[in-house]
């Protein structure tokens, strides 16, 4: 099942709405018959009682109107024209109001699921929604990557209600079924990002996204424990991160070289001051020394493989070569520089 983010109010509130607006109009037809309850004839001619009232009241607005109970009075009558009436109207509109927006919002959900198929390319398939699913797409949205570009793929309830109310496409589903992932069009996706809380879940799901996608498809997979990295890189993952053993070595860092954590922080963290950028070498960069650029390159890539400076490969810039740099990431900087650096750099 696909979920799209909710542009309106739910379907709960609205119905409440709409039922109380009808009680609220019966209340009101009520109080208009018993104040005038002299002005009407009942077939047993003991006059009007208040379950008299409401009993006219509802068989009126329901367009029932079975005749025992009617008005006998000018102004009984005229207050059938003007207010009755209307109000048996305005009742059936609630009615009928009620069920024209269901169908018109099924229709609107068919249109929207019809366009997004026909659309949907190149985009960023997350699988889990859990801490490291969200930071992933927090970190995706703040290089400037387009939200309706992204979709997740969860099973949990709880968790597709978040994505949703978060502005997402969600696909409500294992990701280790071939059906779910073709849901969401993983053979065009650009990239899929697996963040389950198992490990044994990502290689299933690893494996899955291979055999669907004959390896076209970039895969890369978070891995709670050191040693099934190797596990989930024969099973097809490009890249893999070990999220404990990461969390270890920056809490060894943080304790032997305090500064140096501050320093990390900075380059992760969006707008603090320094940032991780990588663009092509240009023309005029080829067979320059990467240590004489203006910006501080700390990396190469060279054919999909990273080239430290320290390598005697690294001592001229060749066509073709990424750069990996440090850049001035500060707001006062400005939007305008940093939406264009965005445009030629792939950050983080």
């Amino acid at each position: 099942m696909i979920h799209f983010p909710a542009v309106r109010r739910g379907p709960l509130r609205a119905l409440s709405v709409r039922l109380g607006a009808a009680l609220g109009l019966v209340l009101l037809i009520v109080t208009v018959v018993y104040v005038d309850r002299d002005g009407y004839r009942d077939v047993n001619e003991d006059g009007l009682t208040l379950l008299d009232s409401f009993y006219y009241s509802v068989v009126s607005l329901s367009t029932t109107g079975y005749g025992d109970i009617t008005p006998i009075t000018r102004g009984a009558r005229l207050i059938n024209v003007l207010v009755v009436t209307p109000a048996r109207v305005l009742f059936l509109i609630i009615l009928v109001g009620t069920t024209l927006e269901v169908l018109t919002e099924q229709y609107r959900t068919s249109l929207r699921l019809t366009r997004w198929r026909r659309t949907v390319k190149d985009h960023v398939i997350i699988c889990g929604y859990g801490t490291k699913g969200r930071s992933a797409i927090s970190a995706l949205l703040e290089t400037g990557y387009d939200k309706q570009r992204i979709i997740v793929v969860e099973r949990g309830s709880a968790a597709v209600r978040q994505a949703t109310s978060a502005g997402l496409v969600v696909v409500e589903g294992n990701a280790t079924r071939s059906s779910v992932l073709n849901e969401a069009h993983v053979k065009n996706a650009k990239s899929v990002i697996i963040a389950t809380d198992s490990d044994e879940v990502s290689v299933l799901v690893t494996l899955t996204v291979r055999q669907l996608t004959a390896g076209q498809v970039r895969i890369i997979a978070a891995a709670r424990e050191a040693e099934n990295a190797p596990l989930l890189r024969q099973s097809g993952a490009h890249h893999v991160i070990v999220s404990s053993a990461t969390a270890g070595r920056l809490l060894g860092v943080s304790t032997s070289a305090p500064p140096l954590i501050d320093v990390v922080e900075d380059l992760l963290t969006p707008g603090q001051g320094m940032a991780l950028a990588m663009r092509s070498a240009s023309r005029d960069e080829v067979g320059v020394s990467p240590r004489k650029l203006e910006a501080l390159v700390i990396a190469l890539v060279r054919r999909g493989k990273v080239v430290s400076l320290a390598d005697q490969a690294a001592t001229a810039i060749e066509t073709g070569d990424m750069l990996v740099y440090v850049r001035d990431d500060r707001p006062s900087n400005g939007n305008t520089d940093r939406n264009a650096d965005r445009g030629s750099d792939q950050n983080r």
